[in-house]
């Protein structure tokens, strides 16, 4: 495990209409690059930006970086929504410590602060999402197969969101073949990126959620919130 030196971090953004002004309070030391599927925003720092159809959502823009870039992965890439603070509330301070070298990841590292638990159709998150009005079940199981070529385990733990960290040397753990495959599974499958959101860890061969983290729930909160502790 080594600290990220200076130019080593990249932070992967996945934009479609979102702000982003909050990219001037990071640090002159990330490299930045934004994978845009809506209308040009301006930007208060340089940054490369890549246009993209608006199709397969983060997932999309997240495999598109993967493949292209493959054989020059930075050490360390951080990737995020266009507007991620809704699932990682800390997001600037965990990108000033991977800049400064304050903050180290093995391997993979989710980002933010709700774990919760879904069945591999989706039946306990997914369906009833507030997103999904018509019920419709995720076929986690099927992307999964595709993804894998194994059976679908029976529950996925992760972090809501679908933001994380992961390193150059985690990724190309497995070959570039394989993300090109997933991204084809992504154009083909309308909801694969919701699946994606659930198994992104396993994506690089990690297990990104402990069961000691869990301690037999299904829900885990890991800071205060407001509107359940006033529930109480």
């Amino acid at each position: 495990m080594m600290p990220m030196a200076k130019k080593q971090v990249e932070l992967v953004v996945a934009r479609h209409e979102e702000d982003l002004a909050w990219l001037g309070n990071t640090s002159p030391d990330l490299k930045i690059t934004v994978y845009n599927k809506g209308p040009d925003a301006p930007s208060p720092r340089a940054m490369a930006v890549v246009n993209l159809p608006n199709t397969g959502r983060e997932a999309h823009s997240y495999l598109q970086h993967l493949v292209q870039r493959y054989e020059t992965l930075s050490p360390l890439t951080l990737f995020c929504q266009g507007k991620p603070f809704d699932h990682a509330p800390d997001l600037h301070r965990i990108l000033r410590e991977l800049c400064a070298g304050q903050k180290t990841v093995a391997d993979f590292l989710w980002l933010g602060f709700l774990i919760d638990t879904d069945d591999k159709r989706g039946r306990r998150l997914f369906v009833p999402w507030s997103k999904n009005p018509s019920g419709r079940e995720l076929p986690l199981d099927e992307c999964f197969r595709k993804i894998f070529g194994t059976e679908s385990p029976e529950q996925f733990r992760f972090f809501g969101g679908a933001q994380f960290v992961v390193t150059a040397e985690c990724v190309r753990s497995r070959p570039k073949s394989f993300y090109e495959k997933v991204l084809q599974v992504v154009l083909e499958e309308e909801l694969a990126p919701h699946a994606l959101e659930r198994i992104w860890d396993r994506m690089f061969g990690v297990i990104g959620v402990s069961e000691d983290m869990m301690q037999g729930r299904e829900t885990v909160y890991l800071k205060p919130i407001r509107r359940l502790a006033e529930d109480k």
